[in-house]
This record gives C-alpha cells, sequence and structure tokens, in this order.
C-alpha cells in the first residue's frame, strides 16, 4: 500500500482486502495473456510517468487488468462504470497494491457521479472507459479536465454508439480506441462472456430452472448470440424479437422463433434484454405478459426494461430476494425484475469468465499502449484496434492453451495476392 493510494482512496472498508486478494489471485492464475502482457510491460514501461484512470465494473477481472497497467509504470486510479458490480473486498486490496480506488457498492446516484468526477480530477494521460462514462462527464459537467488527456480505449458498444455521435457532432477532443469492435472482443467476450454470465446471474438469483421454459431474446448482436445460444443449451425454447431484418433473418437460420416484441411478450417466462437501446420492453408488452414472468437486462444501461411503466402497473413493489424486486399488478399479476433492470451478469454475479476476460483486457492494455505511442498521429476521431493487435492477442491465447496453426507458404500468399493466378 503506497501513501498516495491511502491517502486518496474512497472505499467502504479497508479490513476487506484479504478476501480480495484471494480472488485477484484466482482471476491472474486463469489469464494467461494479460501475464505475458504485464511481463513485457514491467521490462518496457510504456506508461512510465503516466496517470492512467479506468472506469469499468470493477470486480477482480478488471482489478487486475489495473495492476496490469500500473506494472507498465502508470500511477493508476480506478472507479466503477455500475453501482452494483463494485466489489468493495476487491477496491480494498487494490488500495493495498497501491491504485487509487474511488468506489464502493451500491452509492447513491450523486455519489456515484461524484466518485467518477474525482477520478477524473486526478488529471489523467489516458483513460479506459465503460459506456462512455468518462467521456461524457468531460464534456457535459468537467470540460476543464479535458487538456491533459491524450487518448484512451473504450469498452463496450454502447460506448462506442456515444462516441462517434460525438466525433459525428465535432466534439470528441481526442483518440479512443473502439476494444469492442476488435474481433477478439465481439466473437468472444460479447458472445460466449455474455452468453455464460447472463445466465449465470439469472440462475444463481432465482434458483428457478431454464430447462423447458420460454426465454425472449430481445436483440440479436453478438450478445444477443451468445445469450440464445446458451438457453438452448439449457433446454430452453428461444424466442429473438429484432428491428434488423438481417439480424432477424440469422436468428431464424439459426433455429430460434423470431416474433415481435408484443407476441413475444405473450410466450416468454424469462426476457433478458441485449440491445444497448431504451425501452425495448414497455407497456404494452407488461400488459400481455405472464404471471410470474422473470425480467432482467444484459445491455449496459437501466433503461431497456422500462421501470416507470412497470412501476405505473404496479401496487405494490418488494423486494422478495437479493437483487430480485417483485411487482405486484393491479389484475393481481406478479412480475419479477433482477438486479434493478442493470446488467444482471455483473450486478447479480461475477461478469464473464476470467478466460474470456483475459483476451479482451488484453486488447485494453495494448489499445491504450497504442494510443499513447501515436496519439499525436491519431487525431480526434475513434479507431479501430488494429489487426495486429487483434493477431497478436489471438496468438498469445493459443499459445497460453498449447494450439498450433498453419501458416501460409510463400507460394500462398502470393497466389492470394494476385488477380490473375
Amino acid at each position: 500500500m503506497t501513501s498516495h493510494s491511502l491517502q486518496n482512496s474512497i472505499v467502504h472498508d479497508l479490513k476487506l482486502a484479504p478476501e480480495g486478494h484471494l480472488k485477484i489471485d484466482w482471476v491472474e492464475a486463469h489469464m494467461p495473456v494479460l501475464n505475458r502482457i504485464r511481463q513485457q510491460f514491467e521490462q518496457e514501461q510504456p506508461f512510465a510517468g503516466l496517470k492512467v484512470t479506468i472506469c469499468l465494473h470493477l470486480e477482480a477481472k478488471t482489478a487486475y487488468l489495473a495492476k496490469v497497467v500500473q506494472a507498465g509504470g502508470a500511477q493508476v486510479t480506478i472507479t466503477g462504470s455500475n453501482p452494483l458490480s463494485t466489489q468493495d473486498d476487491v477496491c480494498a486490496a487494490l488500495v493495498e497494491d497501491g491504485v487509487t480506488v474511488l468506489a464502493k457498492y451500491n452509492p447513491d446516484p450523486e455519489e456515484f457521479k461524484n466518485l467518477q468526477i474525482k477520478a477524473l480530477e486526478t488529471k489523467p494521460d489516458l483513460i479506459i472507459d465503460d459506456g462512455g462514462d468518462l467521456v461524457t462527464l468531460l464534456q457535459s459537467e468537467r470540460p476543464d479536465l479535458i487538456s491533459t488527456i491524450r487518448g484512451g480505449a473504450e469498452e463496450t458498444t454502447t460506448g462506442i454508439i456515444r462516441l462517434k455521435a460525438l466525433e459525428k457532432e465535432g466534439q470528441l477532443h481526442f483518440p479512443m480506441v473502439a476494444v469492442n469492435d476488435a474481433y477478439c472482443k465481439y466473437l468472444f467476450d460479447n458472445r460466449y462472456g455474455t452468453g455464460q454470465s447472463a445466465f449465470d446471474g439469472i440462475i444463481r438469483t432465482t434458483n428457478l430452472v431454464v430447462a423447458g421454459s420460454t426465454v425472449v431474446v430481445v436483440g440479436y448482436g453478438w450478445c444477443g448470440k451468445g445469450v440464445a445460444m446458451r438457453a438452448k443449451g439449457l433446454g430452453a425454447n428461444v424466442v429473438v424479437t429484432e428491428v434488423d431484418p438481417i439480424k432477424a433473418v440469422e436468428a431464424h437460420m439459426d433455429g430460434f422463433h423470431v416474433l415481435p416484441m408484443v407476441e413475444a411478450a405473450k410466450l416468454g417466462d424469462f426476457f433478458i434484454t441485449v440491445t444497448g437501446n431504451k425501452a425495448v420492453i414497455t407497456g404494452e408488452h407488461f400488459d400481455v405478459m405472464k404471471d410470474g414472468a422473470v425480467l432482467c437486462n444484459a445491455g449496459h444501461f437501466d433503461v431497456e426494461v422500462s421501470k416507470p411503466e412497470l412501476a405505473k402497473r404496479s401496487e405494490s413493489i418488494r423486494t422478495v430476494r437479493r437483487n430480485i424486486e417483485e411487482y405486484r399488478f393491479k389484475d393481481g399479476r406478479k412480475m419479477y425484475l433482477l438486479a434493478e433492470g442493470r446488467l444482471v451478469n455483473l450486478a447479480a454475479a461475477d461478469g464473464h469468465p476470467a478466460e474470456i476476460m483475459d483476451t479482451t483486457f488484453a486488447l485494453q492494455a495494448l489499445g491504450l499502449k497504442y494510443v499513447n505511442d501515436r496519439y499525436n498521429e491519431l487525431g480526434k476521431a475513434v479507431i479501430n484496434v488494429p489487426y495486429e493487435i487483434d493477431e497478436q492477442v489471438a496468438r498469445f491465447k493459443l499459445d497460453s492453451l498449447g494450439i498450433q496453426i498453419d501458416t501460409l507458404t510463400e507460394d500462398q500468399k502470393i497466389y492470394l495476392d494476385s488477380w490473375n493466378a
């Protein structure tokens, strides 16, 4: 523990650190790609003398990313991107490891925002963001803190949408790497990570059987594909709703029923939203749902299930289990909302598996180094993760698994590059 991290951190209880260290040690043992990058960073010190502020779901895997960036020479400050996903024991352990932590589990909305602002008040050179939270705060409330920032990396689809909107309006002030759009992010994290972790949260929280039920997956992007695949594997009947005709055809050809939401609402036992949009389940859908329907969200913000319309139809609201709110409607039906409509896989579970986040956070670490190395030439734009970094992460992953693959011969390369071969 450094005096700086101790004096400047705001956490719930430092006495929780031993349990947090055990969690971080566990994920470190299952994140070989990040371990390899950490060794490189320790030797190269790419962030020597720099300040890095991280805003992510603050649990053990994120904590280890912070330690990897710290190993590269950075003074790291970290804050949470969701009030219900912060784990207080992990926060305490990070403080002992010399990271400044500004986060608590379940702060009120004003305190939550103030902790994020305090993280920005460290005047970072680089940021790692989730959902565009830090960039939005800089733009809307603290533009005075923008000048020191060289650039950063963004984790999610929602964040990239917000960043591209800022870029389109000429309001993005530094380069941001779109980590979510890298192959090793959406193919593995969004699909296999969200698919498994969403059901981790649902099953852990409800203790209900999925087999034989009808699961309605709202949205068929990469996250929706993963959720639908896992629901099918657990024995559910899967219905997909979509607004994109191409994705709807894809869902149909993947073997799922495709229906409008108002029709799917009549059938579902479990509803899982993964759209990144607001109000995708609303009053007209609640009106036709079965008694006992379970509602949850695996998108970034708690706006996909319309909580105001849910409350409007209810004569009573009570917590019936941890992370389950029962809405009793005036006609006697009951709806169950998990984790306040926030990310069910993080607010009600531990998030994606460590092996999945190993590759995602490897992209974050290497993407941050890429921005720092080239920020003067990248412009004020949302930029893709270079393919070379994507490929490097995949090769590190294969090495960790003991898997070897073929390589093209020189003759094959010439053939592929020729138009008249």
